[in-house]
């Protein structure tokens, strides 16, 4: 497991763009037949993925989070962004589909991920945040989450919001996740911007053609800097920095919130003409 130390804004702000990256970018994830971890130590996130194709693969543990198993004081989000899937929660089954999600509580000791065809594997990002107490695992199902459809074609930022695990809809301890699919011909995501220092967040960037990229900004607002991302690339926020992206074509990301509370509009807005 990769470990990410956090950087105040005065650290970052000096920063060039090999130090951003090496701080921030979550660059080795949809590994085949691998896990791939990131420890952030913003709000102690821990940001993953595996995608099983010749073999089932099983949810390890690691040393350094000095638990008896991963999930002993933590829960973990699951949302699929490839072929057709099942996750096998202590023996309790979820088929999960491309943008079907599925909550596992604090206290699973086995989790198991499976593909349903190696020609189509499917492809698990993973978001896990400590947890005080056990929520029921449970799979939501994209049909279900109802979009919130925001933004115009005249701003480029058409786009449809997914809401899977937050206050209103599934329950967690601290853990906030879901998705954000951009329309054809729209590149900007949640611009304007904002921060919220209550929250660290991370974005999961996908279904971005492969000659294609995403232009990600980050730091405070008036000392903002970016990134150059890749499909299936991950990036670390910290609660004090703006997360923006503007793409050479349409995508979709996946967002992922650990902190002081679960208000997905515990924002703090930031005007378009403030930015720097």
């Amino acid at each position: 497991m990769n470990q990410r130390h956090a950087a105040s804004p005065r650290e970052v702000a000096t920063m060039n763009t090999g130090e951003i990256r090496e701080n921030f970018l979550i660059g080795d994830m949809m590994q085949d037949d691998n896990f791939s971890f990131t420890y952030s130590h913003y709000d102690r996130a821990i940001i993953g993925s595996v995608v099983p194709v010749s073999k089932d693969m099983e949810l390890p543990n690691f040393p350094n989070l000095k638990s008896e198993y991963f999930l002993e004081r933590r829960e973990l989000g699951i949302i699929n962004i490839g072929g057709p899937g099942h996750v096998l929660a202590d023996g309790l089954p979820f088929d999960i589909n491309k943008l079907d999600a599925v909550y596992i509580g604090m206290g699973t000791k086995e989790l198991i991920f499976k593909s349903i065809s190696p020609g189509d594997p499917a492809k698990f990002y993973l978001f896990s945040t400590p947890a005080h107490q056990p929520y029921p695992s449970a799979l939501i199902k994209k049909d279900d989450a109802s979009p919130v459809n925001i933004g115009s074609k005249e701003t480029a930022n058409e786009r449809s919001i997914y809401k899977y695990i937050y206050l209103q809809g599934k329950r967690s301890c601290q853990l906030v996740m879901g998705l954000t699919i951009l329309q054809p011909g729209n590149v900007w995501n949640t611009m304007p911007a904002h921060t919220h220092d209550r929250r660290m967040e991370a974005y999961f960037y996908f279904d971005l053609a492969s000659d294609q990229v995403v232009f990600h900004y980050m730091g405070e607002p008036q000392e903002t800097r970016h990134l150059v991302i890749q499909n299936e690339q991950a990036i670390i926020s910290p609660p004090w920095s703006v997360h923006s992206g503007c793409g050479t074509s349409n995508y979709g990301f996946i967002w992922a919130m650990a902190g002081e509370n679960q208000d997905y509009s515990d924002m703090d807005a930031v005007q378009i003409r403030d930015l720097k």
